[in-house]
């Protein structure tokens, strides 16, 4: 449990978070890596998040659900600011599409599966998604619950839809993909 830094004797709220960061840093960065596809974005999300509970005023009662949903409010937030930015990007891209090359990717096979992964897991809604990948880093019924605002009875049900579309997402992906290189060959 978390108390308040700003309440705390000289140094234990620093000290709180520090033992918050060797606790959870490495499960949330592989989260939120999971969710953006971005190590780098996932890295700064998650030292944003630690800044946030620093300054948290008042006692955090579940830690893990704390900065989970701090995190996922971070990447809502940077979502739609990004949403903004892409609509007047896309005008400069179509300007200059014809210009840039894309490098080939090192394993073009890696690289085709864990794009059809990826769209697999963004076919989800974002609830179901969420609950995924936050299961996939060993958060608990209740934790999800606290972070998503859902009733600890729910969370099982949303996990086993949520694993049902997964699959069933990935494998039309691959039946689509299967189809494109049999046209292909043909």
């Amino acid at each position: 449990m978390l108390s308040s830094p700003r309440h705390a004797s000289s140094g234990d709220g620093v000290d709180d978070v520090d033992r918050l960061f060797r606790s959870y840093n490495e499960m949330l960065v592989r989260y939120l890596t999971r969710r953006l596809g971005d190590r780098d974005w996932a890295e700064e999300v998650a030292q944003e998040t630690f800044v946030r509970a620093l300054r948290q005023e008042g006692e955090i009662v579940n830690e893990r659900a704390w900065l989970f949903t701090v995190a996922n409010n971070l990447v809502r937030d940077e979502a739609r600011k990004d949403s903004r930015r892409r609509r007047h990007l896309s005008l400069l891209y179509e300007e200059q599409k014809d210009a840039v090359v894309e490098p080939e990717p090192t394993s073009l096979e890696r690289a085709q599966e864990a794009a059809m992964a990826r769209r697999a897991i963004e076919t989800l809604s974002e609830r179901d998604r969420l609950a995924l990948l936050m299961r996939e880093e060993g958060l608990d019924y209740n934790e999800i619950a606290a972070a998503l605002g859902l009733s600890v009875g729910s969370v099982g049900t949303t996990l086993s839809r949520a694993r049902r579309r997964l699959v069933e997402s990935y494998e039309a992906a691959q039946q689509e993909r299967s189809r494109r290189e049999g046209n292909a060959a043909s």
